[in-house]
């Protein structure tokens, strides 16, 4: 069972520099995502997680919760230390959060 995240402890952790990997499609991450986000569809997720590294908190962030579940679950049997984030970027950008756009990752 992934661990979650409120969107409360995902803002203050983002704020202090925390990895973050959104695994939409690369179209949704385009149209909006929380800066700094690394692109990482779910379905890359078993091939990329490699590139992520141990000892670190990953925060794993979809438009709703229900991928980055699934992705935090893979991560964390996998031995990293991965939550999902509970609503995911809808609710992030519901509550005035910054939202970027592009295909690329932006420094937050």
């Amino acid at each position: 069972m992934a661990r979650e995240v409120t969107q409360e402890a995902f803002a203050a952790a983002w704020a202090d520099g925390a990895l973050v990997v959104d695994v939409r499609e690369a179209d949704e991450y385009a149209a909006g995502h929380v800066p700094g986000a690394r692109p990482m569809a779910l379905r890359t997720v078993p091939t990329r997680s490699g590139e992520l590294p141990h000892g670190r908190p990953v925060f794993v962030i979809c438009a709703s919760g229900n991928r980055s579940r699934a992705a935090a679950d893979w991560l964390n049997s996998r031995g990293l230390d991965a939550y999902s984030v509970i609503g995911g970027t809808g609710a992030w950008a519901r509550a005035g959060r910054p939202v970027a756009t592009g295909a690329h990752e932006h420094a937050a």
